[in-house]
């Protein structure tokens, strides 16, 4: 449940409320906002006492959340999370453009490619060291060595990195080099991973499973919110279907619906989800005009020599234009790209 405090409620009145929670045994979640405050108690289904809590000084009302992923929800914070990525605010008004390859194929690559996607308009640069691959006989990365080149590139552009993390032991040697932990698809459920991940404090961004329910996506989210961790970015990337003339299903629906069911930014990601560039501008435009917090795009300077999704990789060019047709959509549904 939560239980919202009085407008003029005192730092004193605040303490004692969460006070009593913890010494019944729940984890608190504190939501400051701009005029409420608002204490979130999780705990593992026992009874707390609504009417003692109502009566305590300084509390306005108290409201059960009903839905099953409760830091997430709407109930607990009805305001939009919005925070820093280096100069950049993710959840805002302004929308966020991460780019880059799908893979850190060598130093030479990454730093062109950062250069270009920053010339472009990119705010944050995207590529992976640690590559989950279908086969295992598939390019699976450069490891710490791709790391390094991220954080060269980095240096070079002043763009923030994003790049996937595949395993809890590993959690703590990518946030020395990255800005952003990425979750993807096939580890949306692995929930040690999810774990340290939400201990690690860093910012996450969490794709959806490919085969996911968004209940169970905003479940998963749950997991990394449960340790305090706020910064998180939920990502459409696109769910399995019948269909095969796209990589994945572009669920847009699903944009909407975890912008009405929970408080976190939402990221797209057009590229997994038609899994060929001709259909990536499309794809990009229509979840601007969905309710996109940003997008997360595969660019790449020679696609066909690509080690990994070069077929949905757009030309340095392509993105170019993609971003200025993006920067009309924004201003259509009342966003701005910077």
């Amino acid at each position: 449940m939560i239980i919202i405090m009085k407008t003029h409620a005192t730092m004193r009145e605040k303490s004692a409320v969460i006070a009593w929670a913890e010494d019944a045994g729940y984890k608190i979640h504190l939501s400051e906002g701009s005029e409420q405050t608002v204490v979130g108690i999780i705990g593992d289904g026992r009874p707390l006492n609504r009417e003692q809590a109502a009566r305590m000084a300084g509390v306005e009302r108290v409201v059960p959340i009903l839905k099953p992923f409760k830091v997430a929800s709407r109930e607990f914070k009805q305001e939009d999370t919005v925070f820093p990525i280096g100069s950049h605010m993710v959840g805002g008004k302004g929308l966020v453009i991460m780019a880059g390859p799908c893979s850190v194929e060598s130093r030479s690559q990454i730093i062109e490619t950062a250069h270009a996607v920053k010339e472009a308009g990119a705010h944050i640069l995207r590529g992976g060291a640690f590559k989950p691959r279908t086969s295992p006989y598939s390019f699976q990365g450069l490891g710490e060595e791709g790391l390094k080149y991220l954080a060269e590139a980095r240096e070079e552009t002043g763009l923030p990195i994003i790049t996937e993390v595949t395993e809890p032991a590993l959690v703590p040697l990518v946030c020395e080099y990255a800005d952003i932990l990425q979750i993807g698809a096939r580890n949306m459920q692995n929930y040690a991973l999810l774990h340290a991940v939400g201990k690690s404090q860093h910012p996450v961004l969490l794709k959806r499973g490919m085969s996911s329910f968004i209940e169970e996506w905003l479940m998963c989210a749950e997991y990394i919110l449960s340790h305090g961790n706020t910064r998180v970015m939920l990502c459409e990337r696109g769910i399995r279907t019948f269909e095969t003339y796209t990589r994945n299903t572009f669920d847009i629906n699903a944009i909407a619906v975890a912008k009405h069911l929970s408080h976190l930014p939402v990221i797209a990601d057009p590229s997994h989800a038609t899994g060929k560039w001709e259909y990536v501008a499309a794809a990009t435009k229509a979840s601007i005009a969905a309710g996109a917090d940003g997008v997360i795009l595969e660019v790449h300077p020679r696609p066909e020599e690509a080690l990994s999704d070069g077929i949905q990789s757009l030309k340095p060019g392509r993105f170019a234009k993609l971003v200025k047709q993006m920067k009309a959509v924004a201003e259509a549904v009342d966003r701005h790209i910077d």
